[in-house]
């Protein structure tokens, strides 16, 4: 049986192809990649010992220069300092352990993420099976999707593994975790990786009780409702030696006077998230007595009132630089600024100030990675931070919240108020220091 292909198949054909050679173009790069990031590795590693210390360094010269390395790496792709460790794994292994793997990689044979998909499950295979794990597995990594090629590679894993699935769980649920993702039009994803027994209980749990909730008068979805139950459960609910009662939440909400007096459909502005939708701001400021409610003027934006229940002088400084940070200030990192602490960019031991401008929050590991090793900071109008490498290269951080520490002249600008997060004004401020 002859089939015949029109032209125009033909030409959509041919694009498909150069798909196809565009995408090992790409695949070569990242072996490309690999082989660079794991020469940098290796030069880091070789002058280690040149690495100044002073006699406050609680780090030896080989974790400073780990340290330094995996930083400025994720600095200079923009990505969490995790993930530039983990790239660093996994170029190593590419480059020295996996060399079939990344021969594959570098011909475009195979995309970055299959070889990833080797590479993460190689790591528990000791060093003499790794030649085996390979050449069973490249024949059908050309073919395979990522998703089935990591079935296979575990079920090859497992074979391969000289410890026992039991050891093995018992290190990999140490390592569980659970983090937060913001996504569009004021929703959020929450992440919880933990034993898959565990997991399973909760889902089911869920289910059975927005199942028990159904009935012909509910207009929601059965996952909605479970969606729900899980959010109550989270929010409210106690564990059962008792943990989690009477705690609640603490979470800081901004929003325009006008908009909570409803004359307005400015967004309001969530710590940690950014901008939601009027009626859920409306809703937080009216009934939640655990957020802390910022009010702000329609025209200049500057915080009126924190609320009197909960202003305290001492902490004005703080609460306005949290607000202005949002996050851990150092270059890529999004940890919380409630749980970083406030570091003197100028050291107060060589006579920096406790002001505003000298201050910003830093997580514990930044922090002592600022202190420990050859990155220094500078601080610059407006709140931005000028970050200087170990190797002599500049990175900029900008504050979450613009806030004027000047209040603006004049009668108001005409036009319609500022969208986003509110100004302040250095009247807000206390004149002595936050600790």
């Amino acid at each position: 049986m002859v089939t015949l292909v029109s032209t125009t198949q033909q030409q959509l054909g041919l694009l498909f192809d150069a798909v196809a050679v565009a995408d090992r173009v790409i695949a070569q790069c990242f072996a490309f990649r690999a082989e660079l990031i794991d020469q940098t590795r290796r030069f880091s590693e070789a002058h280690a010992g040149e690495i100044p210390r002073g006699p406050q360094a609680l780090w030896s010269r080989e974790e400073i220069a780990k340290r330094e390395l995996s930083s400025e790496l994720a600095v200079t792709l923009r990505i969490p300092e995790r993930s530039a460790e983990t790239l660093l794994a996994e170029s190593r292994a590419l480059v020295q352990d996996l060399p079939a793997t990344r021969a594959a990689l570098h011909d475009g044979v195979i995309s970055y993420r299959h070889a990833q998909a080797i590479v993460q499950q190689s790591w528990s295979i000791p060093v003499q099976g790794l030649a085996a794990f390979e050449q069973a597995l490249l024949p059908s990594a050309e073919h395979l999707t990522v998703a089935k090629l990591k079935h296979k590679a575990r079920l090859l894993r497992e074979r391969l593994h000289p410890e026992t699935i039991t050891a093995r769980h018992a290190e990999s649920i140490a390592k569980r975790t659970s983090s937060v993702e913001a996504g569009a039009y004021g929703m959020a994803t929450l992440f919880l990786t933990t034993g898959a027994e565990l997991v399973q209980a909760i889902f089911t749990r869920a289910t059975d009780l927005a199942a028990s909730l159904q009935s012909p008068d509910e207009t929601r979805t059965l996952t909605q409702v479970r969606t729900d139950v899980l959010s109550d459960l989270l929010i409210h609910g106690v564990t059962p030696t008792g943990v989690g009662t009477g705690v609640k939440a603490t979470v800081q909400v901004t929003v325009p006077v006008l908009t909570l007096l409803g004359h307005s459909e400015e967004p309001g502005y969530l710590e940690g998230y950014g901008p939601i939708d009027p009626a859920t701001a409306r809703d937080l400021a009216s009934r939640a007595p655990s957020f802390t409610r910022l009010l702000t003027h329609p025209e200049t934006g500057v915080i009126l009132s924190v609320g009197r229940d909960r202003y305290k002088p001492p902490k004005a400084m703080r609460r306005f630089l949290r607000l202005r940070d949002e996050t851990c200030r150092f270059p890529g990192c999004n940890r919380p600024a409630r749980g970083a602490e406030l570091d003197h960019s100028h050291d107060w031991g060589l006579l920096g100030e406790t002001a505003h401008d000298n201050l910003a929050h830093l997580c514990r590991p930044n922090h002592a990675l600022k202190t420990q090793t050859r990155w220094s900071v500078a601080q610059q109008p407006g709140g931005i931070l000028t970050w200087t490498s170990p190797t002599g290269r500049e990175f900029i951080t900008e504050p979450a919240t613009i806030l004027p520490t000047v209040l603006p002249t004049g009668p108001p600008k005409a036009g319609p108020p500022p969208v986003g997060p509110p100004t302040a004004a250095a009247s807000d401020l206390p004149d002595d220091p936050p600790f």
